[in-house]
């Protein structure tokens, strides 16, 4: 199997594979890239034809751990004969943030008033129907709170435009949502679905830092596993789909598209019986797919800069250190802890425990 991408993403979906006996080889721009512990990588660019042919070549069927990866890379290996999931096609709505929220209104799923801005004509009539407080954000490229700016009176509006590109952007209506919550499924070459507790997410400073698996709400469960089974059959989707809502008074509103594995699903390699990763290889692959049910009331916890000491994350029962091999710096998740708990109480323990554990990077 080869992966195009080789960080963190790909080292779990590595680990994954051993299980499973499958042998997987990386694409990765940095020779320092993390998965090269658990399995060959080249060095290359990923919009490199030649790189991207290169390490292809040979495998079974090819997948990637970064929706950054371009389109037209994917496309030039399903144009070669080459297995590829998920498809190109979801690869590219899910890069253009208004691709995404257009193909969810599409199938009747709800998100944020939105208006696509390309000129400043635009983005002033777009400011005058959308109101404050809203969020502008370029509508390719940017992750963990990249390229947005919040603005909360219009005044700001022609500098955000401006320090954001001035074109090619979305303005949003800011939401006021409850909570912010993910869900996660996987869908196999026949057409399996599987899905996984919905996940609550807490972010600080645009980062995700904690991830609660199960709502306990099966009405809001039930909302999501639609959801997110829309999607899959709309695209014919291959392997694991993470959806970010928001919770909005009981109300999914679609906010991103991951067709991948996905941090808030990290909860899964010990809090439920068949991991995100390995749903993930088992359903490119064409294997039957696991159960995906919980193993007790699990939680994840990201490291951001700078990784604890693992000698004081054992002594917390239930807890688990996931270092990814990268060097510490400022913003950058280099591992994560999970933690399992026999219920919602005793993890909330477990959880205040832990709290002083973890760094923080400032």
């Amino acid at each position: 199997m080869a992966i195009l991408g080789g960080g963190q993403l790909g080292l779990m979906l590595g680990q994954a594979a051993r299980s499973l006996e499958v042998d997987v080889r990386f694409l990765d721009p940095s020779p320092d890239a993390c998965a090269r512990a658990v399995g060959p990588l080249t060095v290359g660019s990923l919009d490199d034809a030649a790189a991207v042919l290169d390490v292809a070549f040979g495998a079974d069927v090819v997948t990637y751990e970064w929706e950054g990866v371009p389109a037209w890379s994917a496309r030039v290996l399903v144009d070669t004969e080459h297995l590829v999931y998920p498809a190109p096609d979801v690869l590219q709505v899910a890069q253009d943030r208004l691709l995404e929220k257009r193909t969810a209104n599409a199938l009747g799923l709800l998100t944020a008033d939105y208006r696509p801005i390309d000129t400043a004509d635009e983005a002033a009539s777009a400011m005058a129907e959308i109101g404050t407080p809203a969020l502008l954000k370029t509508r390719r490229g940017g992750y963990d709170g990249k390229g947005q700016r919040v603005l909360r009176e219009t005044d700001g509006l022609a500098a955000a435009v401006a320090e954001l590109g001035g074109r090619s952007l979305i303005l949003e209506r800011l939401v006021d949502f409850r909570r912010e919550v993910s869900v996660l499924a996987a869908r196999g070459r026949d057409g399996e679905i599987v899905t996984w507790p919905l996940v609550e997410n807490h972010h600080e400073r645009g980062l995700l830092r904690t991830s609660l698996a199960s709502t306990g709400d099966d009405e809001l469960q039930g909302h999501a596993d639609r959801l997110v089974v829309a999607l899959l059959d709309e695209f014919d989707y291959v392997g694991v789909l993470a959806v970010e809502l928001f919770d909005v008074d009981g109300e999914l509103l679609v906010n991103e598209l991951a067709p991948r594995v996905h941090n808030s699903g990290h909860w899964t390699i010990e809090g439920a019986r068949t991991s995100q990763f390995e749903n993930h290889l088992r359903a490119i692959l064409g294997l039957p797919l696991g159960d995906t049910s919980a193993r007790g009331c699990a939680a994840m916890l990201n490291c951001i800069g700078v990784l604890p000491d693992p000698g004081a994350i054992a002594t917390v029962p239930g807890a688990h250190l996931h270092a990814y091999g990268k060097a510490p710096r400022p913003g950058r998740k280099i591992g994560h802890v999970t933690v399992v708990a026999p219920d919602v109480s005793a993890r909330a323990e477990r959880l205040a425990e832990l709290a002083p554990l973890i760094p923080s990077d400032g």
